[in-house]
């Protein structure tokens, strides 16, 4: 009988991050960022000289987070800016392709969301009431992302993802980085955040 696939990964940190039981030993930012900052957006079909990375996705969503709020807790500020941090190991599967895979892609998803959660001091499972605020900063990204860099009009991008609130885009714009840049960004943010829980 062969030996069963391989559901582990080997990070740059050293640490092998097991798919079907992660432990938050084996979450390091560090990986994250690093992961994060080379996952593309849209599969890569985005306008610009760099690929729109999910770490960038992950900031804009924490900062329309943040400011939708009234004075959000640094915690919660937190989760949004780790909202996406599972993709540093499966990747960003637009929401067609994660239709197609069905639920194994979800409890994926939650397992890992669960040890990040943990290792950076948040519930495991978030609050509903956070989960959709989240949900709702990232809609406003998606839009944003949509009709910015992602070919969308603004009528198409309206019917997907609703249109955003004006004020809640005033002065977001998105700013293609390397991803050497985009992960020195995320990594600061977190260390932000984390010294203020």
């Amino acid at each position: 009988m062969p030996p069963p696939p391989r559901a582990w990964q080997r990070m740059l940190s050293g640490r092998r991050l097991d798919l079907l039981d992660p432990t938050p030993v084996d979450i390091e930012i560090e990986d994250i960022a690093h992961g994060l900052a080379f996952v593309p957006r849209w599969n890569g079909q985005t306008k610009g000289d760099w690929p729109y990375s999910v770490a960038e996705h992950s900031l804009l969503v924490e900062r329309i987070f943040t400011r939708a709020g009234k004075a959000p807790e640094p915690r919660w500020q937190l989760a949004a800016l780790l909202h996406d941090a599972p993709e540093y190991v499966i990747g960003d599967m637009i929401s067609p392709v994660k239709a197609a895979v069905g639920p194994d892609y979800g409890a994926l998803d939650a397992r890992l969301s669960a040890a990040i959660h943990i290792r950076f001091g948040l519930p495991a499972a978030l609050p509903m009431a956070i989960k959709r605020r989240i949900k709702a900063a990232d809609k406003v990204s998606a839009w944003l992302e949509a009709t910015q860099i992602a070919g969308f009009s603004e009528p198409e991008a309206n019917r997907f993802f609703g249109r955003p609130d004006a004020a809640v885009l005033q002065g977001l714009s998105l700013d293609l980085t390397p991803p050497a840049d985009a992960r020195a960004r995320f990594l600061a943010r977190h260390a932000e955040l984390l010294a203020q829980l």
